[in-house]
């Protein structure tokens, strides 16, 4: 490979690490042809980037990025998972894919600079989505009004049946 065909790798692998919140290192030793795209297009249905990198390039690119730590990582085959909108959906999509095919394997991650490695992979995994923790906020924000309006209502309720107990009352000593 020519060192300018090289230095084109290495700039997109460089522009995918930064442009993305999280990086995965995955094992893909074993897969077929027709799993590895099984993955990809999983992958892609939730813009998640995938890509199979040379150790040395992608060494090289990665100590350009907010991904430092992933940099002495690259070791055997390994791919690299781009998570560009949620984290956490880039790894729900690999730690899933992972359960399903033991020969595929998420080795360590790195979010926003801070590596993650086994189980912290895996409670990121089953965090809500953004949309589902920015739905839980939107309708504990609705309930606020709603319960205070309801309060309002029960508080003017009870007013009214004190008026009408003091009117029942004074009609009944008139």
């Amino acid at each position: 490979m020519k060192r300018e065909e090289k230095a084109k790798i290495i700039e997109e692998i460089r522009e995918r690490a930064e442009k993305s919140a999280i990086a995965i290192i995955t094992d893909f030793k074993g897969l077929t042809v027709e799993e590895m795209t099984q993955l990809r297009v999983m992958l892609r249905e939730q813009n998640v980037g995938y890509k199979v990198v040379k150790n040395t390039l992608a060494r090289i690119a990665f100590e350009q990025t907010q991904h430092k730590v992933l940099a002495p990582k690259f070791k055997e085959n390994c791919a690299v998972v781009f998570g560009f909108d949620d984290p956490v959906v880039a790894a729900k999509v690999i730690m899933d894919y992972a359960k399903k095919n033991k020969k595929f394997e998420a080795r360590i991650a790195s979010l926003e600079g801070k590596l993650l490695e086994g189980e912290s992979l895996k409670a990121l995994s089953e965090l809500p989505s953004k949309e589902q923790l920015l739905a839980k906020l939107l309708g504990t924000m609705q309930a606020v009004p709603g319960n205070f309006v309801s309060l309002f209502a029960n508080l003017l309720r009870n007013f009214l049946y004190a008026l009408n107990a003091i009117k029942d009352k004074k009609e009944q000593e008139g």
